[in-house]
């Protein structure tokens, strides 16, 4: 594939102009929607860092494989429950994404993406698993293409297979959490290297979050 040509990340997105290129290991520190910056999501966690404390559980970093079962384990340990799950995260596992929103709805915990903080790629299925969800007004929400290893050695029918499987989990997920479908086609027009960056109106549109100033900051 060529290389994008989409602008950087750090370029002001404005309605229409909304794809931006997209490396989650070397993300830039773009700045808010008020112009001070974001931390450098570069120096996040390989994995996701899970805690819980004060009727609240942080999830940050990237999603890697096994990160659901994490999840899983810390929630069974809590007591009591959280409330609400504030997420901060490039992306990562599809599949952990998803199994991850499925335990949230189950147990009724909000998500919450807070101020300055961002919900990349996978991310935002568990964003959607949210029994509620917030999206502070300075925080980033994007989607694009699932991405697979393009070193994975198999035959192009076996790969698209896959895809299309995937895709198919992503939209029963989609539709069992509430979420307007249509979302996807977003995702499914924007390449693994792009990131298409979600409009507050957009994500009210879909259902996906309501976006509003965070009192908690």
């Amino acid at each position: 594939a060529w290389p994008s040509t989409a602008p950087q990340l750090t370029e002001p997105v404005r309605p229409g102009d909304q794809t931006r290129r997209f490396r989650p290991d070397r993300l830039p520190a773009p700045p808010r929607r008020d112009g001070t910056p974001l931390p450098d999501t570069a120096e996040m966690p390989d994995r996701l860092r899970v805690r819980i404390e004060e009727g609240r559980m942080t999830l940050t970093g990237r999603i890697a494989p096994g990160d659901a079962a994490r999840v899983a384990t810390a929630l069974e340990r809590a007591e009591p429950p959280p409330a609400t799950a504030l997420l901060d995260s490039p992306g990562g596992s599809v599949t952990d994404a998803l199994a991850i929103g499925r335990m949230l709805r189950d147990l009724g915990i909000g998500t919450r993406i807070g101020a300055g903080a961002v919900c990349l790629s996978a991310c935002p299925y568990i964003l959607a698993g949210g029994a509620t969800r917030r999206v502070d007004e300075s925080a980033w929400v994007g989607v694009h293409q699932h991405y697979f290893d393009q070193n994975t050695a198999l035959p192009a029918i076996f790969a698209i297979e896959d895809i299309q499987r995937g895709q198919g989990e992503v939209m029963g997920y989609l539709l069992d959490m509430g979420i307007d479908p249509a979302l996807m086609r977003h995702a499914l027009a924007t390449p693994p290297d792009e990131i298409y960056l979600l409009l507050p109106e957009e994500m009210e549109r879909y259902r996906l979050a309501s976006s509003e100033p965070d009192p908690a900051g």
